[in-house]
């Protein structure tokens, strides 16, 4: 029987791509109209994270597939529409575009008591679908529901400018003239205050929490080969981490001396910004640093420190929250909000039921998505066995005890996976 892959983004097309080299039937699902994921530019009045600023932060030789590498004419860091192009060609070469679906959004996977899969869809003109898989791979990404403070910051009823989230952030060039706070310190806000300081008349970037930059490269290495380098990974935590501070010491400082604050936490254990922009658009005056958002009266912004700053915009880079509403309620999260998924990638009481790329490396992910793949391809074509509930059940106990050490409990948290042991993990079934 058929497989469903649900999304066609970086993972859906890696998937599609071991299906195919193995011979396994099946039919990819995707909501929206090309393939791409979140390097798909937006088109008019369609929500998407693909800003125009933004560009990979991991480089192109491990950011392509191993078996189709990017052109040699393109960029260490491509920008999202030279990704996007990448992605459609990928999937023409892998001979998988006759077999996507676009424009196809899947409503609903229940689970029939024959063990097989009832998917129903529904097409761009509202039509819907139902169709019997033998397996579903979940390939749909994990940034998809925006995250917002609830409730927004007193005030935020009388503000009478703009507010919205990064998803729905396209170009600095909208805001030419305007004043503008940017919320958040992670990837996507460093990028949008950055290109926002090159168009906006005053950018302001709030900041609750600390966290630890880094620059795209370091020793002039891309901090992907650092993380894939073999000295590397021989390394304990504690020497990756001395190595990563004394190099970050001697190429940009401390953060406090940006007017940041200082992060209250290791590196490592959190997720990292990496921008090579943010820092010196603060040097150059282009973005202002302050706390947290306080209050708001009218276009009046007040700061934890008792600042105020008067805007006509505020973009809430604060995340996103995972979102499978295909899926029952809750899944694949646990009782306490941890995603519980064996090896990161199949669902223990639901057989048949697997998630590719629902993780968060200290590097790249398209390696361990392609292991993922092949991994997930071996499974459905026969050639390997899934152990028993009990023991994927200590599996996912044993990582969860260690990612909660070193990165605290929590949806995000649990997702945390470090590149070369993880896939020495996936390669231990032979």
């Amino acid at each position: 029987m058929s497989v469903c892959v649900i999304g066609a983004g970086l993972s859906g097309l890696a998937v599609t791509h071991a299906l195919a080299m193995r011979g396994v039937d099946f039919v990819c699902l995707e909501k929206a109209p090309d393939v791409g994921g979140i390097w798909r530019q937006p088109q008019a009045g369609e929500r998407g994270p693909g800003y125009q600023a933004l560009h990979l932060n991991s480089a192109k030789d491990l950011t392509g597939y191993a078996g189709y590498p990017m052109h040699d004419a393109l960029p260490l860091y491509p920008r999202h529409s030279e990704m996007a192009a990448y992605l459609r060609s990928f999937a023409d070469w892998a001979g998988v575009s006759d077999r996507i679906e676009l424009g196809t959004e899947v409503v609903s996977v229940r689970q029939a008591a024959d063990g097989t899969w009832t998917v129903v869809s529904r097409d761009a003109y509202g039509a819907e679908r139902t169709r019997r898989f033998g397996q579903v791979v979940v390939a749909s990404g994990h940034n998809t529901l925006p995250n917002m403070p609830d409730p927004l910051p007193y005030g935020a009823d009388s503000f009478g400018g703009k507010i919205l989230h990064a998803l729905d952030y396209h170009d600095g060039r909208d805001f030419d003239g305007q004043r503008v706070v940017v919320v958040g310190l992670g990837a996507s806000a460093v990028d949008i205050a950055a290109d926002l300081s090159r168009h906006a008349a005053r950018t302001v970037l709030s900041v609750r929490r600390g966290l630890h930059i880094l620059p795209k490269q370091l020793y002039g290495l891309a901090l992907d080969h650092i993380a894939n380098a073999p000295w590397w990974t021989r390394m304990s935590l504690p020497e990756q981490r001395a190595f990563i501070e004394q190099a970050l010491l001697v190429a940009r400082g401390r953060l406090a001396d940006y007017g940041l604050p200082e992060p209250d936490h290791p590196i490592f254990a959190s997720a990292v910004t990496i921008s090579d922009d943010i820092l010196s658009r603060i040097r150059h005056g282009g973005v202002i640093p302050r706390p947290a958002i306080h209050s708001m009266a009218g276009n009046v912004v007040r700061f934890a420190d008792g600042s105020e700053e008067e805007a006509d915009a505020i973009v809430y880079c604060t995340g996103y929250r995972m979102s499978f509403p295909f899926l029952p309620a809750g899944w694949p999260a646990g009782p306490r909000g941890s995603v519980e998924l064996y090896k990161r990638v199949v669902a223990p009481e639901l057989p048949g039921l697997y998630f590719i790329g629902l993780i968060r490396p200290v590097g790249t992910i398209t390696r361990l998505v392609e292991a993922q793949c092949a991994w997930v391809a071996r499974i459905v074509s026969g050639e390997l066995r899934l152990p028993s509930v009990d023991v994927m059940r200590e599996e996912i106990a044993t990582h969860l005890s260690g990612v909660a050490e070193r990165y605290g409990e929590g949806e995000s948290s649990s997702i945390q996976v470090d590149v070369v042991p993880y896939l020495r993990q996936l390669a231990a079934d032979g």
